[in-house]
């Protein structure tokens, strides 16, 4: 039997409230809570997230961190912009993912995850080793607070992924598989990177969306089950490799639609789940 749980994206209330209380609602138990704005990342935040988590029996998966300056979601301006690739944007940022990973520390989280940005594919790329430096000194400091730093995955292929963990060697690296992604930035797809980088799968963005269809903006976001993510052989694949994280549900749109796209995507996934889980071939005697 499988023991991948299906979970719900959880962001700060605008009217400062339980941000769980939808999540349970929902009728799910785990979470990644996702914040942009650094200033959060305080202790009596991380007491007071740990404490409404606890009150709606909402566990925390993981905690997704964001970080100051501008971001551009495209081709032309995110290499730029996006994580820590940008020399501008280094150091700041990395002082962020640090005080996140003291904030996740403190309410339980298991780790942070983020996006790293785009990572150069050629590894004698000048860009490359700052890179490389600026995601062991936050990882490194992860270990020291006990939690893991987990790449969302996307702006990079899957044997860059592989290579920098590779490069890094520390033990607390994993990966947040985001199922669109990989094709929202033509990378690859969820199925076929599982061969390059399965065993560092951590957590799962459930996420469905379609190939780009221009050079400078990304792929569309789309109802999971309706885009180009196969979750069946998805999740046929991660259960062969042993996976027993959280499916965590991310519907990139706002208002009453994503609601009721998030509710359909949970039965989905959790029927999904059960048939791969049926399936499994049993051992040769």
């Amino acid at each position: 039997m499988s023991h991948m749980e299906v979970g719900v994206l959880s962001s700060a209330r605008e009217d400062g409230g339980n941000p769980f209380e939808t999540i349970a609602r929902y009728g799910v138990r785990c979470t990644q809570f996702a914040n942009w704005d650094p200033a959060r990342w305080t202790r009596e935040g991380a007491n007071r997230l740990a404490a409404d988590a606890r009150r709606c029996g909402v566990k925390l998966a993981a905690i997704w961190a964001g970080y100051s300056g501008e971001a551009v979601w495209n081709f032309s301006e995110g290499p730029q912009t996006l994580g820590l690739v940008p020399p501008r944007q280094r150091a700041r940022r990395v002082k962020e993912l640090q005080q996140a990973a003291d904030f996740a520390a403190r309410c339980g989280a298991p780790a942070i995850v983020t996006h790293c940005g785009f990572i150069p594919e050629n590894p004698s790329d000048r860009l490359y080793a700052g890179t490389l430096e600026a995601i062991g000194a936050v990882a490194r400091h992860c270990r020291k607070r006990g939690v893991g730093f987990w790449f969302e995955t996307g702006q990079e292929t899957p044997v860059t992924l592989l290579r920098v963990i590779e490069d890094l060697g520390l033990p607390n690296l994993g990966i947040n598989l985001d199922t669109a992604n990989l094709i929202l930035y033509g990378k690859g797809n969820p199925v076929d990177a599982l061969d390059v980088f399965g065993r560092y799968v951590r957590n799962l963005h459930a996420k469905d969306g379609r190939y780009p269809t221009n050079g400078r903006t990304l792929g569309a976001e789309t109802p999971i089950g309706t885009g180009k993510v196969d979750f069946y052989r998805l999740f046929r694949k991660l259960d062969a490799l042993g996976f027993d994280g959280e499916v965590v549900i991310e519907r990139e749109i706002r208002g009453p639609q994503q609601a009721r796209d998030i509710k359909q995507s949970i039965g989905y996934l959790r029927r999904l789940i059960g048939r791969a889980a049926a399936t499994r071939r049993k051992p040769r005697r």
